[in-house]
């Protein structure tokens, strides 16, 4: 979900205000997305301007460079 946030060039604080979310639920989501609510996938699909089964939900996801 953080490479979704920073492909659709939001950064973190910003993130949460849109998604009406604390800060630290929105950390949490990032690191840990197998138990995010339906409600709040459905605002990622919106914000984020990606279609939802785009998102790859994991536990500690790992990035890769180019």
């Amino acid at each position: 979900m953080k490479a979704a946030r920073v492909n659709a060039a939001l950064k973190f604080v910003d993130a949460a205000i849109l998604f009406g979310i604390n800060k630290d639920s929105l950390s949490k989501y990032e690191k840990d997305s197998t138990n995010v609510p339906r409600s709040f996938l459905i605002k990622i699909g919106e914000i984020y301007k990606i279609p939802v089964e785009s998102i790859f939900l994991v536990d500690n996801p790992i990035f890769f460079g180019y």
